[in-house]
């Protein structure tokens, strides 16, 4: 569900500075609540709200408080009015036109994901260096020469941008992408990106996440064998 407001900018908006840790919940919360919705529930807890959402209610309550009072006490949350708050918040009640650099196999996916529209993100262009790429169509999106990037970023006001390139392009992506105006970036590239102050860079590196599981799934074993850490070190 995208969340649609005819709000003037700073009418009722939520209390600005929000820690990054709790941005990164809010997107947990929104799709907490949308499964209460969805199953009919009207009002919820603190309590049920944190266990649909995988925390405690503690934390919960403390990252609702930064968005302002929503809660009424003994009744609790309105599912859908925190829905809409917390989805403007996370600039929900507006649609993002989003372009994606590389239109490989990570960018194609990306690219024909359907989860995009219903959070007011919408991929309207992709971009590759790849003549056999370039001029298909990746849900309905004609993927463009690179060489056109600005044009594309200028036509539709493009602010956010997908890099979804091999590591030794990343940079260069980037550096096209500031150029034509970007301002946001979810690097998806084994790269480290160079950008600008103003410049917001978010990167996703799945085989580091996979590693961190790896490392939990060794520390579970351990604790099953019975052995302390100083013992398996020596």
């Amino acid at each position: 569900m995208t969340f649609l407001s005819t709000d003037p900018p700073g009418n009722g908006q939520a209390v600005r500075g929000v820690p990054d840790a709790t941005v990164a919940r809010l997107p947990v919360y929104l799709r907490a609540l949308g499964a209460l919705a969805d199953a009919g529930t009207t009002t919820c807890s603190s309590g049920e709200l944190a266990a649909a959402a995988g925390v405690n209610s503690a934390k919960l309550r403390k990252d609702l408080s930064y968005l302002g009072s929503y809660g009424t006490r003994g009744v609790g949350y309105d599912v859908e009015l925190l829905r809409y708050h917390i989805a403007r918040e996370l600039g929900q009640t507006q649609s993002w036109d989003v372009v994606i650099v590389g239109a490989g196999h990570l960018g194609s996916a990306l690219s024909t994901y359907q989860g995009f529209g219903s959070r007011g993100i919408n991929v309207t262009a992709v971009v590759d260096t790849d003549p056999q790429r370039i001029g298909t169509e990746l849900a309905g999106v004609r993927v463009e020469p690179f060489t056109a990037l600005g044009r594309v970023v200028g036509e539709h006001d493009i602010s956010i941008a997908v890099v979804a390139t091999p590591g030794e392009a990343a940079q260069e992506a980037a550096d096209a992408l500031v150029a034509a105006g970007v301002t946001s970036i979810l690097n998806f590239a084994p790269a480290v990106l160079q950008v600008p102050e103003h410049v917001q860079v978010r990167k996703v590196d799945l085989s580091i996440e996979l590693q961190i599981l790896a490392y939990h799934e060794q520390r579970k074993g351990v604790a099953d064998d019975g052995h302390t850490d100083e013992e398996v070190a020596g």
